[in-house]
């Protein structure tokens, strides 16, 4: 019996039909397709959410640690060094409050498509329980503000405040960090935590900037001009014509919403995305009281390693971000010999995906009820090529009368005029443009934070980075001392972004107690260690080429040319479980290996 009969679909067509997708969606420029919010654009960056501008005075002082970001990664740093008895700590922000993309990203619909119990950090210190399984946006900004009372984070933080350069003072052996506000204070140490998700972009569609109606990005929602909240109601879109263009995963959250405000709804789509059935639910409360101590950190740890592709006794999060490893088992333990090879395991690993992007195919079909639309709605891609969307209202909005999906055969939107958008050579016209375009990531680094960084020479980290990022662990940089860098570069990346975040305070927290109780003034990677890790991470980042270079193109794999961006900015390819246990075996061993310690 053929391997095609026995699993109901036929592997080799459907390897085809990825090939033929990704190669209809390739292009040529790659990440330069998208232009930066900068002059014209610039309002595209602008915080509509500000009652009032904050008025003080240029700060001169010297703080023992700068943290700069106000999101979940300068949040959780901020805790752990509040915990190991760290006082003198100041914050700096540039939206009016603590949340980070949960400011930014208020959008009709926003909520956590990772279910809240693993998702939101902190939950046994805090003591907070989630609403339901997947909480809402509006909630997860009011939990980073609990987050902040409880370590006490409002003492020291600078809202309303944006970076514009750092540099370090070699006499002083201090950071230097000057701010729109006129700022030029120094700090002992400097955490830099800018988040991946703060940078909105634009397509560089041409005839983008001749548009007479009203624009708007996701990440800035206009309310003032559609009306209603982040739980919806537009009502302002009564008697419009609206268009969206993007289908990923902000989208898939708005357009419900959109689509019942707006008398028509144009939703132009280049690729995709995959959509699971989300089954929100109330959070059990029997269950939550029944939980034991450090029950958080084990439930993170075993959606971590099974979403990584490792195996656990037990799912305990048990949804469609681990079914595939649920699928992949089963396979395994029908196989008469278990002792695969490593290729053998890969190719079973396919055969579970597979299993798994068919149902979410099959999905489509049974709720959508235009046969044309439901296949253009279907994804033809490995799961983890796009980051998997979990809706239960983002499909069924297609049965709506005022629905339209504009699906451009993955070439997207050809030229925005006046009056509207022209895909497919039909012009729509619109009175308004929805950019649900994303944020930069594949950007250079200074671009992406929005400031320059000098280190010990005077030598820029663009400079330093120019040829391919250069960090220990990801979070140190030879030549940048008492610098932290908070993210995802030659770090563990994981689909639960605040898990590795965490991971990283604690790493951050241990290393500055340990400077500081051996009166070192300061710490650094060696050039050595530096470039070991370097060469670590471009080792294991070949074991990644294959499956992002057969991706369709998307910020995952650099629009699908990952070889165009230097091996050195990739994450660490034996992935986060191994990463973690790389900073804990570190730290077990004290001896501070590959850096460097001056006395102070």
């Amino acid at each position: 019996m053929s391997e095609a009969v026995d699993l109901g679909f036929d592997p080799d067509a459907l390897r085809a039909k990825y090939r033929e997708e990704r190669d209809k969606r390739l292009r040529e420029d790659g990440n330069d397709q998208y232009i930066e919010v900068t002059g014209q654009f610039s309002h595209y960056i602008e915080d509509p959410y500000l009652d009032e501008e904050i008025e003080r005075a240029p700060l001169t002082d010297e703080v023992e640690i700068a943290i700069i970001g106000g999101g979940f990664g300068g949040l959780l740093a901020g805790a752990r060094l509040r915990e190991a008895g760290l006082e003198n700590i100041r914050m700096i922000e540039k939206g009016g409050e603590f949340g980070g993309t949960w400011y930014w990203n208020r959008y009709p619909g926003a909520a956590c498509d990772i279910e809240s119990y693993v998702y939101l950090p902190l939950l046994e210190e805090t003591g907070y329980v989630p609403p339901k399984k997947y909480i809402d946006g509006a909630d997860i900004l009011e939990y980073s503000k609990t987050i902040a009372r409880k370590y006490d984070l409002y003492r020291d933080v600078l809202f309303q405040t944006e970076v514009q350069e750092v540099h370090w003072d070699e006499d002083a052996s201090r950071w230097v960090i000057r701010t729109n506000r006129g700022d030029a204070f120094k700090a002992r140490f400097l955490v830099m935590s800018n988040g991946p998700l703060n940078r909105p972009k634009l397509p560089g569609i041409p005839g983008i900037d001749d548009y007479k109606g009203h624009t708007f990005h996701t990440s800035r929602w206009d309310y003032g001009y559609t009306g209603g909240d982040a739980s919806g109601g537009l009502s302002g879109l009564k008697g419009r014509k609206v268009g969206i263009i993007g289908t990923g995963a902000t989208a898939v959250q708005c357009v419900p919403h959109l689509a019942e405000g707006a008398d028509e709804l144009y939703v132009f789509q280049r690729t995709p995305s995959s959509i699971d059935e989300r089954n929100d639910r109330p959070t059990d409360m029997t269950w939550w009281e029944s939980q034991k101590p450090g029950w958080h950190q084990e439930r993170m740890d075993n959606f971590n390693t099974l979403v990584s592709g490792g195996v656990a006794e037990q799912d305990l999060v048990n949804d469609g971000w681990t079914e595939i490893i649920r699928n992949l088992l089963l396979l395994v333990q029908s196989e008469e010999d278990s002792g695969l090879s490593m290729e053998e395991l890969m190719e079973k690993m396919e055969i579970a995906d597979f299993q798994k992007m068919e149902s979410i195919r099959a999905r489509v079909d049974a709720i959508v009820n235009d046969p044309e639309t439901a296949e253009h709605l279907k994804p033809y891609y490995r799961q983890f090529c796009k980051r998997p969307c979990f809706h239960d209202d983002y499909l069924p909005a297609f049965n709506r009368d005022n629905v339209t999906l504009v699906d451009t055969n993955g070439k997207g939107v050809e030229r925005i005029t006046e009056k509207g958008v022209v895909a497919n050579g039909v012009e729509y016209e619109l009175d308004c443009i929805v950019f649900g375009t994303g944020f930069e990531v594949g950007t250079d680094y200074q671009r992406r934070c929005g400031y320059e960084i000098h280190g010990r020479s005077g030598e820029s980290l663009s400079e330093h980075w120019k040829d391919g990022a250069r960090t220990f662990h990801g979070l140190h940089i030879h030549g940048f001392p008492n610098l932290f860098m908070m993210g995802h570069t030659q770090t563990g990346f994981t689909a639960n972004y605040p898990h590795a975040l965490n991971e990283q305070s604690r790493h951050i927290g241990y290393i500055i107690t340990r400077t500081q109780a051996g009166n070192h003034n300061v710490v650094e990677a060696s050039a050595e260690a530096e470039q070991q890790w370097v060469d670590t991470i471009v080792s294991l980042a070949r074991m990644n080429e294959k499956f992002l270079a057969d991706c369709t193109p998307g910020y995952y794999n650099n629009e699908g040319d990952p070889l165009a961006r230097s091996l050195q900015d990739a994450n660490y390819g034996a992935g986060p479980v191994a990463f973690f246990k790389v900073l804990e075996d570190w730290r077990e061993e004290g001896l501070m290996r590959g850096l460097d310690l001056d006395a102070g």
